[in-house]
């Protein structure tokens, strides 16, 4: 039995070990809200309290921006990148700006759901769907609901070109529903108001400024829970999702505990970190926050993020025209 437990035992400890000994410092790049982001370095710190680990954190066009200014002067600070959308992440691709992560585990995912190449893995599934003050009368509950006469000018949505998750949603709208930008052409001539961002449209159907928006779900379903007088709804045609992915840079300094890192968001452990801050989690086992309905009943629409980047400026342009941008 010694003889058998010895040679057993110099395989194991080495290997726990290499998995506890992991060290050195790990600087995130993130838009994830700094709470959000202390809770999640806070809890991957509790499995590798050998990493020292430091975040910047900003909206995602400002972390782009600093990114931008580092890799012209050569001096790139990032290890990691947790951040809005699949987008920004295929033109960090594209540029050649990330590492695979070719052993990340993705067994527990549906296919799509990730990059192929594994440079970027989704964390979360941040819908649009569509809010309403509940002093309406009018309840809509698809998206074709918006362009009908109860709703001629109370409609205000955020602009693509000034957020992430509408431009997101505009590609993503077009691409799916039948219409295409003849929808958002319908609603410029319900006289709906584009511009700002998330924020903006929250605060005015929540006041009664206008009694429907266009917007991503947490924030309605969070003030609802607070007492606002606001209802969100996922409209029947389906929702469109920015997934907040997880990347590494080709250039990080410690790819070993930056791969330890997107291992813990991916893992059960990591999502249902997601779940306890109010977001439905990428793992299609984890369950939603309180406010959402069952997964069954929540239909995202299908979702291009490389034929999005490739389209963006048109997007953007198109849109812009319409709205008299």
């Amino acid at each position: 039995m010694k003889r058998i437990f010895l040679p057993l035992l110099a395989i194991l400890v080495p290997a726990f070990a290499q998995a506890q000994g992991l060290s050195g410092n790990l600087v995130l790049y993130t838009s994830q809200p700094n709470t959000d982001a202390q809770q999640t370095i806070d809890a991957f710190k509790a499995k590798h309290p050998g990493v020292n680990v430091t975040f910047v954190r900003d909206g995602t066009p400002k972390i782009l921006a600093k990114l931008s200014a580092e890799f012209e002067a050569g001096q790139p600070q990032a290890d990691v990148l947790l951040i809005a959308d699949s987008v920004t992440m295929e033109g960090l691709k594209k540029e050649g700006r990330l590492l695979a992560h070719d052993k990340a585990d993705l067994s527990a995912y549906p296919a799509g759901t990730h990059d192929p190449q594994k440079f970027w893995f989704a964390t979360k599934l941040i819908t649009t769907g569509i809010a309403y003050n509940t002093k309406a009368s009018f309840k809509p509950r698809s998206w074709a609901d918006l362009t009908k006469p109860e709703v001629k000018g109370q409609l205000v949505m955020p602009s693509p070109l000034t957020s992430g998750a509408a431009l997101i949603h505009a590609a993503t709208l077009t691409g799916n529903i039948e219409d295409g930008w003849k929808y958002y052409e319908a609603l410029k001539e319900n006289d709906a108001v584009a511009g700002g961002g998330n924020g903006d449209v929250l605060k005015q159907v929540a006041g009664g400024q206008k009694l429907y928006g266009v917007i991503v779900d947490y924030m309605p379903i969070r003030e609802k829970a607070k007492g606002a007088p606001i209802e969100f709804v996922f409209p029947k045609e389906g929702v469109s999702a920015v997934s907040e992915p997880v990347a590494i840079l080709k250039t990080t300094k410690n790819a070993d505990a930056a791969r330890a890192f997107v291992d813990f968001l991916l893992s059960k452990e990591g999502q249902e970190l997601a779940l306890k801050q109010g977001y439905i989690a990428a793992h299609p086992a984890v369950a939603l926050p309180a406010g959402y309905p069952s997964r069954e009943q929540i239909r995202v629409m299908g979702f291009d993020a490389a034929k999005a980047l490739a389209d963006e400026t048109e997007n953007k342009a198109t849109f812009a025209d319409i709205f008299g941008q």
